[in-house]
């Protein structure tokens, strides 16, 4: 038998021995080659599910996601012929395409018109944060019971982790990255457990010192305890597989190495270094948290990231909703969103990237006493731009009050199916839940009409 023992206790209370196999577990300080691990063990148990419909497509996604609940009637949809407490205080302006508007305040956009495809018919009736959450960033509209464990309604995976899980890593780099403030409300991967979890940026790009802490060997660490950790866990593992010849026992070193790969490698160190970008760049998204992100998410798909969700916090405009979207809400998302569109246009990357705009609920038509407005699932705008949408195109309207949609409606499964269509992922396949139980990654959406070009 293999041991390594010690009574010894650290400065903090911990056995030597206890240590040590802490250490075996969560390398560098880090829970990543315990989540590579259950991962692949995830996928090897996964059911094949349906057959696809032909071979994948390579697509990458970046989502700019209004966390809150952006306004359409204040910014694509306006309603200048509506009464005033409908219309609110902003005045529509032309854009590249003749005879479509949009809000003042979104100059940049409004010569960029040409470049998305607005889905003007989705609706569902989640009225409060986490479940209308939870609905736009898996498609499926029930409402999950995140305090029921394991009994209660089923919490499914957030698009980024189904893409995860069917694409993989890829250059080194995790296929799923969030960036975050103040934690969007629901972006987990639910029945696929946590494996399938982003990997979560809470450090903002703009600040002098950013700095990833899942890609940056810890200062109390160190790079040469890191390669004596290595070394230490290669002669372990070489241990285990003689002590398990013969078994179905999973590799360790495997996902060690994909850890050690991620915090070590040049590769991954670059994708995230936001200040090798020139400053004009940077300037053009916008010095600030949200544009910054923006522009790390271009250099992570360009880098091999598939999927990549940048928040914009701030749309829960019950009150003062005017005064927050003129600044610094709508000018921020304006100035990044544009400039990830010429960017990775120049760069040759929209044909292969997926951008959507989209939030958890549209605002209420009609201006509350606060001056503010409140939550609205009935008329809700989103927007796709890159590889395979219609751009240039408006799918769907909305009554002369933007109330709700006329004609055509969708469901959050069918923009699901829209989504998954365009990355190039069979939503007919199944998974299977903790007990057994098999689920299609969209029950029965319809890719939306109008959409895909």
């Amino acid at each position: 038998m293999f041991s390594l023992t010690t009574a010894a206790r650290n400065c903090e209370g911990t056995r030597r021995r206890e240590f040590l196999k802490i250490g075996g577990l969560s390398l560098f300080g880090l829970s990543l080659p315990k989540v590579l691990e259950a991962e692949a063990r995830a996928a090897t148990n996964a059911s094949s599910g349906a057959a696809r419909r032909g071979k994948p497509r390579d697509m990458n996604c970046i989502l700019l996601w209004t966390d809150g609940g952006m306004s359409n009637i204040d910014t694509f949809d306006m309603k200048p012929e509506a009464p005033l407490e409908y219309r609110g205080e902003f005045q529509p302006i032309d854009t590249n395409i003749p005879g479509v508007t949009v809000c003042e305040h979104l100059p940049h956009m409004a010569q960029r018109l040409d470049k998305l495809c607005q889905v003007r018919t989705i609706v569902h009736n989640g009225g409060q944060h986490a479940e209308a959450c939870h609905f736009m960033l898996t498609g499926y509209p029930q409402v999950p019971d995140v305090s029921a464990q394991p009994v209660g309604s089923t919490i499914y995976p957030m698009f980024g982790s189904v893409v995860g899980r069917e694409k993989g890593w890829r250059n080194g780099l995790p296929p799923n990255v969030q960036f975050t403030a103040g934690g969007i409300k629901y972006g987990g991967a639910g029945y696929m457990g946590s494996a399938y979890n982003p990997l979560l940026v809470k450090a903002d790009p703009s600040a002098k010192d950013f700095q990833v802490q899942d890609v940056s060997i810890p200062a109390a660490v160190g790079a040469e305890r890191t390669m004596r950790r290595r070394s230490m866990l290669d002669k372990l593992d070489a241990w285990q597989r003689r002590a398990e010849a013969g078994g179905a026992a999973f590799d360790r070193n495997v996902f060690y190495r994909q850890a050690y790969d991620l915090i070590t490698s040049p590769a991954a160190k670059e994708a995230f270094r936001i200040d090798a970008e020139k400053q004009s760049l940077r300037d053009r998204y916008g010095m600030h948290r949200e544009g910054q992100s923006t522009l790390l998410a271009r250099r992570l798909v360009e880098a091999g990231v598939r999927f990549v969700t940048v928040e914009f916090n701030g749309y829960d405009t019950h009150d003062n909703n005017f005064i927050e979207l003129k600044d610094p809400l709508l000018p921020r998302l304006d100035q990044a969103w544009s400039a990830l569109l010429d960017d990775l246009e120049q760069r040759g990357l929209l044909e292969t990237t997926l951008v959507i705009c989209a939030g958890e609920f549209g605002r209420t038509p009609k201006v509350n006493g606060a001056a503010g407005r409140d939550h609205y699932p009935g008329a809700n705008v989103v927007c796709f731009s890159g590889g395979g949408t219609a751009m240039g195109s408006i799918v769907g309207k909305t009554d002369a009050k933007c109330e709700r949609p006329v004609g055509q409606t969708n469901t959050t499964l069918d923009y699901a199916a829209t989504i998954f269509r365009l990355l190039g992922i069979d939503d007919t396949k199944e998974y299977h839940a903790l007990d057994g139980r098999p689920i299609a990654i969209n029950n029965g959406g319809t890719p939306i009409a109008g959409v895909i070009a």
